[in-house]
């Protein structure tokens, strides 16, 4: 069968300032549809793969239609989600007869209650996709029913029908490695400029889930069923075999997409050892809690590639920290980032405003601490309250949520304390960027590590950036504006799907 997976189409602005977005956009390669994507050429379907990111709604239908897929798997984050709807809407226009099929962290989130929001969305993948998608299309394919179908929740008829959820993929060895031959020009995909040495760069996960049960993160599996500390491991070699295969595509470098690369201290240690030890010509770049590492670990990491690591940072005010449930301290990240520092590597940290019970004066010692810690990159977000989280679920508890899903971005101040105004949360962002990025010191050490064309690059989008944040009051607050409407043909459910063969 063929199968269009499709990622809406977005612009930056849309997200970022336009005044700032050259310093912050980022086109991630998207690897849960490769995974899926990999998953159906594996059953033997016939797989394009459409990405808003680089085309608009007009090229992606008319692409959609050349191809004219049977199925059509549409990728929704929650800000995402009215045009994913808006996509669904248009793709059923240019076809009746094609199944649609909504997925991704949102729909994951909300379920069925995405079919009752749009009426052309036939199904909704609610979990582990490389299996739910293609037994999914297998049983469309021979005009067969989804019922016991595990991971989805469909129509029937006028009924809207939720299957048991799917087990966790457990033996992550057992994928196939993510299709990146969908992706086309792989030199689009770029993470923000000064977060990555060497173009192509393509991203890679050696492992799922998490053991800690942050406030504000997405866990399918919340109970932590699945494994014995909430995580899955690939295997050393498996992880090897894909980065072998990445640089015969030609990508040279890796950003590791883990929770926390060390979330298991040997086995991290003994994947930097196995990478060095086959003297890979790659860089890498990944995240670790403060917590999980140490300076034998980092030195380790340096030794074998890597260039840079991502340490959350959140909060320089503990009770804050205690209250997200990062299980962190403050100590904690001090040593962090001095061990990271010692051995070479670059430090990013995010930071963020807007927490439960947050004042202004606390946001200010964050920024304190920011400065005190000096990582070499520091980004500065509004907490977001993403469905299917902790934060989401008992949000009233904590304070107020945006009725409007476009605001949910780490930029939008979707989520406001009980404490603290938006408007504050706003000011704070500006006030750190501006002080974090002025420092004379910071842009001298900038100035001497420019090296190449990218650093150049890097640098005159920060320079940029930076003279907006002096000159634009009020540069990340957003005007005040009505939840985006759900398209009048999306929100009446019709007595039967077309193209649905449940039932």
């Amino acid at each position: 069968m063929r199968c269009a997976l499709i990622f809406p189409a977005w612009l930056p602005h849309e997200v970022f300032p336009r005044e700032t977005a050259g310093s912050q956009i980022n086109y991630w390669q998207p690897l849960g549809i490769l995974y899926v994507g990999a998953a159906l050429q594996q059953a033997g379907h016939e797989v394009r793969f459409f990405n808003g990111a680089f085309l608009t709604q007009e090229e992606i239908l008319r692409r959609v239609a050349e191809f004219d897929p049977r199925f059509a798997g549409i990728y929704s984050t929650t800000f995402g989600w009215y045009k994913a709807m808006r996509t669904a809407a248009a793709v059923k226009r240019l076809n009746p007869e094609i199944f649609t099929c909504a997925g991704g962290p949102y729909p994951i989130a909300m379920q069925e209650r995405c079919l009752h929001d749009c009426a052309h969305f036939d199904a909704v993948g609610t979990g582990e996709g490389e299996l739910t998608v293609p037994e999914m299309v297998g049983r469309l394919e021979v005009g067969q029913g989804l019922d016991g179908v595990l991971g989805v929740a469909f129509r029937r008829g006028a009924e809207i029908v939720k299957n048991s959820p799917r087990p966790l993929i457990e033996d992550l060895d057992s994928l196939p490695f993510p299709a990146r031959e969908l992706l086309g020009e792989t030199d689009k995909y770029l993470p923000p400029p000064a977060t990555y040495k060497r173009t192509p760069v393509t991203v890679m996960m050696t492992s799922r889930g998490c053991r800690r049960r942050c406030i504000f993160c997405f866990q399918i599996d919340k109970e932590r069923k699945s494994g014995l500390r909430g995580e899955r491991f690939r295997s050393i070699e498996n992880v090897l075999a894909e980065i072998e295969l990445c640089l015969q595509q030609g990508y040279r470098e890796i950003k590791f997409l883990d929770e926390s690369f060390s979330a298991d201290y040997d086995r991290a240690m003994q994947l930097c050892q196995a990478i060095r030890a086959r003297r890979f010509d790659f860089t890498w770049f990944a995240s670790a809690c403060v917590n999980m590492v140490d300076r034998p670990l980092l030195q380790a990491m340096k030794d074998a590639g890597c260039w840079a690591i991502l340490m959350g940072g959140e909060s320089g005010v503990q009770d804050k920290l205690n209250i997200l449930r990062k299980a962190e301290t403050l100590g904690q990240m001090r040593a962090a980032v001095r061990a990271a520092k010692e051995v070479g590597l670059t430090v990013s940290m995010p930071f963020v405003f807007g927490l439960p019970g947050e004042t202004f004066a606390d946001g200010l010692r964050t920024i304190e601490f920011a400065l005190e810690l000096d990582p070499d990159l520091a980004n500065f977000h509004c907490l977001t309250p993403f469905p299917g989280t902790h934060l989401y679920e008992h949000r009233e508890k904590y304070g107020t949520a945006s009725d409007n899903l476009e605001d949910y971005t780490y930029q939008g101040a979707a989520f406001v304390p009980h404490t603290m105004t938006r408007d504050e949360i706003h000011a704070l962002r500006q006030l750190a960027f501006r002080r974090f990025y002025s420092r004379p010191a910071f842009l001298l050490r900038q100035l001497l590590r420019l090296r190449n064309v990218n650093d150049l690059r890097a640098a005159a989008f920060g320079v940029r950036s930076l003279f907006w944040l002096w000159v634009r009051r009020g540069l990340f607050r957003r005007r005040p504006h009505p939840a985006a409407p759900v398209p009048a043909e999306a929100a009446a459910t019709p007595a039967r799907a077309p193209g649905s063969n449940a039932g």
